[in-house]
């Protein structure tokens, strides 16, 4: 069995742990998604985090060298507090940073993170280096440049973290390659008074793994198939069958293009506090074009 893969790594950003019985249900309701991206020449990490309290939902920007060095990041307070479109123009080290957005047609479903109805565009000296949402015509009118050339070119989505909830059945979209088909992934766990439970896992309702005798395999890795490519599949449910009733499991998907494998087996000396970071294989990994990282946190309501 190999072990999670390093981009849990001791040497990254932290942006919350995944187990901490201090952690609270607001601070859990976030979505983040890192896309590369060309700055200037040189290839960048961008970060978009999603959230949501009971002050309204909200949003944050960080842009990353790939030597983890942070060169920016905005905080872009809940809609309670601001106006859901706007703009925020930055000057650092001599470069100029401008991020645009407006969410005020927005469609949620129950997460943090929007459906559709919005644009977030940041441009870089200049020049548009990420663009997201469907009113990608309205970002460009409203930065004046040229649908053409940014709309279906810029940012390449190489990760995404997120938390979900339920009892027995946990939901998730994924996209496993960029600008790729969008699917349905799908956990089943029931832990509740059963002698021996199972974890079953479905993409587009179609069963792609079955662990059976989870007391035992309560950690593992398999390799499913998404679209033709190969996916590996790593869970950790320790948690539901013996640690705290506030606990949560963890589950990655990390597609692999190349048949090398993307991490080696390396140890983790805590399961319960791996956090979401960037490792320098998670970066090497993601520049050779190795695939995309899906990470759940999956929490049991109450």
């Amino acid at each position: 069995m190999r072990e999670f893969p390093s981009c849990f790594g001791e040497n990254g950003v932290q942006i919350a742990g995944s187990s901490s019985s201090s952690t609270t249900r607001a601070a859990q309701n976030v979505v983040t998604c890192v896309y590369q991206c060309k700055l200037g020449g040189s290839s960048s990490l961008i970060t978009i985090s999603w959230t949501k309290t009971l002050m309204g939902q909200g949003l944050s920007v960080g842009i990353n060298d790939l030597g983890n060095h942070c060169f920016c990041e905005v905080d872009i307070k809940p809609w309670l507090f601001s106006k859901r479109k706007g703009s925020k123009n930055l000057e650092i080290q001599s470069s100029k940073v401008d991020i645009f957005w407006n969410l005020s047609c927005a469609k949620f479903g129950s997460g943090p993170e929007p459906l559709e109805g919005f644009y977030l565009a940041v441009l870089f000296n200049k020049e548009m280096v990420l663009l997201l949402g469907d009113l990608k015509k309205d970002a460009c009118k409203k930065i004046d440049c040229d649908i053409a050339t940014y709309a279906h070119s810029v940012g390449t989505f190489i990760a995404k973290r997120e938390h979900i909830f339920g009892k027995k059945f946990y939901g998730a979209k994924a996209q496993f390659c960029d600008k790729g088909q969008v699917h349905d992934v799908t956990l089943e766990c029931d832990t509740v008074g059963l002698i021996d439970p199972c974890l079953v896992i479905r993409i587009d309702s179609k069963t792609v793994m079955k662990v059976k005798r989870l007391k035992w395999k309560f950690r593992g890795n398999h390799t499913i198939l998404v679209d033709g490519v190969p996916v590996e599949v790593f869970w950790d449910v320790h948690n539901w069958l013996f640690g705290n009733a506030m606990g949560n499991a963890v589950f990655m998907f990390q597609t692999c293009i190349s048949t090398q494998k993307v991490w080696p087996g390396q140890s983790v000396s805590d399961p319960s506090a791996l956090t979401w970071a960037y490792s320098q294989q998670f970066r090497d990994s993601q520049l050779q074009g190795l695939g995309f990282s899906l990470i759940l946190y999956a929490w049991k309501n109450e």
